[in-house]
């Protein structure tokens, strides 16, 4: 049975006095507090939020999504003195990450206290947590003051939500509220690190680079997951397809001029061959491509963020276009673009061609 999706709208000018008594904010605190599942914005990507102490809540995030319920979740703290109550060890790097990127785009993975729902942590000994950097967030989960669990706001499989309205074109009807805080900022999700053994390890590239991860810790190894397709990643969020567009995706890789010439000569035969075609590349080259149906840029290849932040809108557009066939230029994987890429190549499905 389909739900009112109630939208609580706030100013996105607010103060963060005014948004800690905002109505919106104090009447999503009470939907989550209900059992209820409420979006939100973070400074990464819009979560779908509900209780992480009940069962019952936790279960119609799955159901929302469409997710299977093995794949663990990730829980949203306000402050970092709540930490205490939900996790047994607070380990000397997870110390200091969270002083440096907290409240940030990083997820620290730390052995809990088993007083969370069992399907927020599909029955493992851990649990992912974080702290956003996004001040709806922060207001939202200090009122309800119990760790919220909330995957991406989107149908399992599509690309993530970075403003309202795509959170309601997957899931209106499907949960009860969505507090509307604007556009998101980064715009991929969070970086996922396993903190809880002696070494730390990378199981999700995002916001904060591996790079800055070394910088702060020294040794991180990488989730062998991460580069090897035939073993399953660790991290919640990617065990299964994600981020994909509806149409067929390709990334192209190589020399930039070669990149070019080898997808004006793929967009030409497709075009051809009847179809509707997508180029997903950057304000640098937007012009290039005047053949295709569909070309969008996602920022600027000078400034990784940008292309950061437009990406989920960019193959959101070409779902909305219809296109059959987009072809994508590839980033070098290194810092921030590593994180991009990740999510790149999970939507292409691993279709990568090198010229």
């Amino acid at each position: 049975m389909l739900k009112k999706t109630e939208r609580f709208q706030l100013d996105c000018g607010m103060e963060e006095k005014q948004l800690i008594h905002s109505e919106a904010i104090k009447r999503a605190a009470a939907y989550l507090r209900q059992g209820k599942l409420v979006a939100f914005p973070t400074e990464t990507v819009y979560g779908l939020g509900a209780i992480a102490t009940s069962r019952d809540s936790v279960a119609q995030i799955y159901e929302a999504k469409g997710r299977p319920s093995d794949n663990p979740l990730i829980i949203h703290i306000g402050k970092k003195e709540q930490l205490a109550k939900w996790v047994r060890r607070f380990p000397e790097n997870a110390q200091k990450l969270a002083e440096k990127f907290w409240p940030g785009p990083l997820t620290m993975v730390l052995p809990h206290r088993d007083n969370l729902a069992e399907n927020v942590t599909a029955g493992l000994s851990t649990v992912a947590v974080r702290m956003p950097d996004h001040p709806v967030a922060l207001a939202l989960l200090n009122e309800v003051d119990i760790p919220v669990a909330a995957p991406s706001a989107n149908r399992s499989g599509k690309p993530s939500p970075t403003t309202a309205e795509h959170v309601l074109n997957d899931l209106d009807g499907r949960i009860d509220g969505i507090l509307d805080g604007g556009p998101t900022g980064i715009g991929v999700e969070s970086t996922v690190v396993d903190v809880s053994g002696e070494i730390p390890v990378l199981l999700r590239p995002g916001g904060i680079t591996l790079e800055q991860l070394q910088e702060t810790l020294g040794e991180v190894r990488v989730d062998p997951g991460l580069m090897d397709a035939s073993q399953t990643p660790r991290s919640p969020g990617m065990k299964y397809r994600h981020y994909a567009p509806q149409g067929e995706m390709w990334l192209v890789k190589g020399n930039p001029e070669a990149v070019i010439l080898y997808i004006q000569q793929q967009v030409q035969e497709a075009v051809k061959n009847g179809k509707r075609v997508g180029v997903l590349t950057t304000e640098e080259n937007q012009g290039k491509y005047d053949r295709a149906d569909c070309v969008i840029a996602a920022g600027s290849r000078r400034h990784p963020a940008s292309v950061a932040r437009h990406l989920y809108g960019a193959l959101r557009r070409f779902d909305e276009q219809k296109v059959d066939v987009i072809f994508a230029e590839a980033f070098p994987e290194q810092g921030l673009y590593a994180s991009v890429m990740n999510r790149m190549k999970k939507a292409a499905s691993g279709n990568m061609v090198e010229v």
